[in-house]
Formats: C-alpha cells, sequence, structure tokens
C-alpha cells in the first residue's frame, strides 16, 4: 500500500482512495479526488511539509496527511 508521502520528487501516482474518513472530505475539497493523478513536487528539507501538483495547481500539505492518501 503507497501513499502520496512515499512518493519521491517527480514520482506521479493516482489517488486509489483514504485511510481517515475524517481527513478525507478536507483532502476531497481541495481536489483530491479517487482517480487524480498527483506528482510529487517539493519536500522541505526536514521532510515535512511536502507539496504535490494535483488538478493544476500544487497543494502543499503535511506528510501525516499525505500518507493517509493511497496511491497507485
Amino acid at each position: 500500500m503507497k501513499t502520496i508521502a512515499d512518493l519521491k520528487i517527480g514520482e506521479r501516482g493516482i489517488i486509489v482512495n483514504f485511510t481517515d474518513e475524517g481527513l478525507s472530505l478536507k483532502l476531497l475539497e481541495m481536489g483530491c479526488l479517487p482517480g487524480t493523478q498527483v506528482t510529487m513536487t517539493h519536500i522541505a528539507p526536514f521532510g515535512d511539509p511536502i507539496a504535490v501538483k494535483v488538478s493544476g495547481y500544487v497543494l502543499s500539505m503535511r506528510k501525516d496527511e499525505a500518507a493517509t492518501i493511497i496511491v497507485a
């Protein structure tokens, strides 16, 4: 089971599911819909936060939030 938090810079994935129901609503509102392609664009020097390109824009999120998004 691979999550967005596991991606390396430049690596892509397709959102499949979420592991946290409470956080998933917030992520859905931000454009992280199942079937959407995401690309890791930036990782902060200490690993948190990260930035991913999703739905045509760059979204910054905490690594623990990214770990709840399962990708294929």
